[in-house]
């Protein structure tokens, strides 16, 4: 695996040449974007978003808990009065 590249640009920069931080990350880098001299975005290929973020799991899959397999709970309802009135 190469090295990737990362570039800085402020804002102003970004917003008059998008077209040159998406070439960076179509080729597989990242361009951080400053606000006032700090790094406040980041834009990375998709690829790289998916494999941080496990994009690929549904939200049951990404809040299941399978160690709680190993516990049987059975939960209540509790009915609470003047909730909304």
């Amino acid at each position: 695996m190469g090295l990737t590249q990362i570039k800085t640009v402020t804002s102003r920069e970004f917003v008059h040449n998008v077209s040159a931080a998406k070439r960076v990350a179509d080729e597989g880098g990242t361009v951080i974007i400053t606000n006032r001299g700090e790094p406040t975005l980041a834009l990375i290929p998709i690829a790289e978003y998916q494999r941080l973020t496990k994009a690929g799991k549904n939200i049951i899959d990404a809040l299941r808990m399978p160690e709680a397999d190993a516990y049987d709970i059975e939960p209540i309802r509790i009915d609470v009065q003047g909730v909304g009135a």
